[in-house]
């Protein structure tokens, strides 16, 4: 019966497994992993003023220590999915690492922060998620040229519940369901390709081109010439929108 960290150690000692120990022969911290992410917690880590240490970190180098030549790659998307790498099609799993792969060696992903648990105490962890950070933002730029403003507004304002859903363990709920309902019923148009400069910590969108993209060059000109747009319209617009900021102004003046 493994039902704690003292018990995880002493079957892992007892079966040859190698951990990592302090001096005093003890784990010097709490590890949690999967494909997506790796979290390290307490102990060493509790007090959220020390800084951790390099050997905390197993799935990235330190953004000091990434090299000094940027990695550029492509990332192909469909229906809100990544399904290639520089065009390889991966499955999911193996995209996810090879992401891993390429997000650690440039020290993408680390992420020191204190959350409040669904207890309601707070908790100091260190977390590693080279990948899912490269997801993010490469997912973030093709739903910028690809899904409507009022949509994009909307999902973001309900992503930060659904990740409340999640971390506090409630996937199979039926909020979580009406949610995800929501969210991917936006995905369809989510296709193209994004392009992402990999550099000493940092994920930036180079580049990024859909056949479903919203971008209209000739509409949003700076120059002469823009397609179905007249400034004027904007004298209208402008005050009627503010007309209730006049009537409040009004009233405190009078």
């Amino acid at each position: 019966d493994l039902s704690s960290r003292t018990k995880l150690i002493a079957y892992a000692e007892a079966n040859q497994i190698p951990i990592p120990k302090d001096k005093r022969g003890e784990a010097p911290f709490s590890v949690d992993a999967n494909l997506l992410h790796i979290s390290a917690e307490g102990k060493v880590l509790e007090d959220p003023w020390v800084a951790p240490e390099e050997y905390v970190f197993s799935r990235s180098v330190s953004p000091e220590q990434a090299p000094d030549k940027p990695t550029e790659i492509e990332i192909t998307f469909k229906s809100g999915d990544p399904v290639a790498i520089d065009g390889k099609e991966l499955s999911p799993a193996n995209l996810l690492a090879a992401l891993n792969r390429l997000g650690g060696d440039n020290g993408i992903g680390r992420l020191d922060l204190v959350e409040n648990r669904f207890v309601g105490m707070k908790s100091r962890g260190v977390y590693e998620t080279p990948g899912g950070t490269i997801l993010l933002t490469a997912r973030r730029a093709m739903e910028s040229i690809t899904l409507d403003r009022g949509a994009m507004h909307t999902k973001d304002e309900l992503m930060p519940r659904y990740a409340e859903l999640v971390y506090n363990g409630f996937w199979f709920s039926p909020e979580r369901e009406m949610l995800q309902a929501a969210i991917d019923s936006c995905r369809d148009a989510v296709n193209g390709v994004v392009r992402i400069k990999l550099y000493k910590g940092n994920v930036t969108v180079t580049g990024r081109k859909s056949p479903n993209s919203l971008y209209n060059a000739d509409l949003v000109t700076f120059e002469d010439g823009a397609v179905d747009y007249d400034h004027g319209d904007a004298h209208g617009f402008i005050r009627l929108n503010a007309l209730r900021l006049r009537v409040q102004k009004m009233v405190q003046d009078s």
